[in-house]
């Protein structure tokens, strides 16, 4: 039974990764999760420079998920190069670093320090809002995604993976502007804003007002727009956004994704990544299935 997959030249023991800002850069999690098990690990967004984050409060409960603000809060790229990656190269698992920015510069610098680290791709985080463009995020005009992910490219030495905001009219525009400028794989979907109001105190639950929403309530809307960009590009996708079981995770590979991300789950459940391995795995035996390969876009 072969469980291996590839994105862009890389491969996989499975199609089962850890999604940006749930897992830390993996160590918090090691003493519970064998990382050797996974698929990958995708660590919390890292900026040329520390983030401070936004103030707090930045996390609240909703129904079916939650709601964050944390603002990409992480130490920079000195600190993560210097005491993250040696960590994770411990273990038996892919890395891939996500990376955020404020300006296409911030991000051409990021990535061109990984350059010579020994990390095995990158997922650009273009969520994040461009100060250059009134603060609307890189991944919502399909014109300034295709020019960051072009920019990128030129610099890159390692594969790099464009993670798609569903904060948009249409996902299958951005994911076709992605692949037009050469990114090596796609990822979605990042969180979807929404808002919660304290009625008690008659104030917003965070402070920032609005949040990312993630948890089991987007699954939905995420295999539909994994489906949709399945069917308009040619590059691999990483598909995520409220998956909790294997069950969920099969859904996203039946809809066309190649590897599939838990992050939210990890909170609640923090054995929720290797119980997916296994499940996945499972069905697998159930239904007489050779390679995991065979699942991917099984549903036309």
């Amino acid at each position: 039974m072969n469980t291996k997959v590839s994105i862009a030249g890389v491969e996989f023991k499975n199609p089962v990764m850890t999604a940006s800002g749930t897992f830390g850069s993996g160590m918090e999690y090691s003493e519970f999760v064998d990382l050797n098990r996974l698929g990958a690990v995708v660590t919390k967004g890292v900026a040329n420079v520390p983030w401070q984050g936004n103030p707090t409060p930045r996390v609240t409960e909703v129904y079916g998920g939650m709601l964050n603000a944390i603002g990409l809060q992480n130490p920079g790229i000195d600190v993560f190069i210097k005491r993250d990656i040696p960590l994770l190269k411990q273990y038996d698992t892919r890395i891939i670093v996500n990376v955020c920015g404020k300006t296409v510069e911030d991000y051409v610098e990021v990535v061109e320090r990984l350059g010579d680290t020994d990390i095995d791709m990158m997922e650009i985080n273009v969520s994040c809002p461009n100060v250059k463009e009134g603060a609307i995020a890189f991944g919502q005009k399909a014109d300034c995604l295709y020019d960051i992910t072009a920019e990128l490219k030129k610099h890159a030495k390692q594969p790099i993976m464009m993670k798609l905001s569903p904060n948009v009219t249409d996902i299958t525009e951005m994911a076709k502007a992605a692949e037009a400028a050469g990114a090596d794989a796609i990822s979605l979907i990042n969180t979807l804003t929404g808002m919660k109001i304290d009625i008690h105190r008659r104030c917003f639950a965070l402070a920032n007002k609005t949040g990312g929403m993630s948890g089991p309530a987007i699954k939905p809307i995420a295999v539909r727009m994994v489906y949709q960009c399945a069917n308009a590009v040619k590059i691999p996708i990483v598909g995520m956004g409220g998956i909790a079981t294997a069950e969920d995770a099969i859904e996203f590979l039946m809809a066309g994704a190649t590897a599939v991300s838990v992050g939210a789950m990890n909170f609640i459940n923090p054995y929720a990544t290797t119980e997916i391995v296994d499940g996945i795995e499972a069905y697998m035996k159930q239904y007489g299935i050779e390679d995991v390969k065979e699942l991917v876009g099984a549903v036309k």
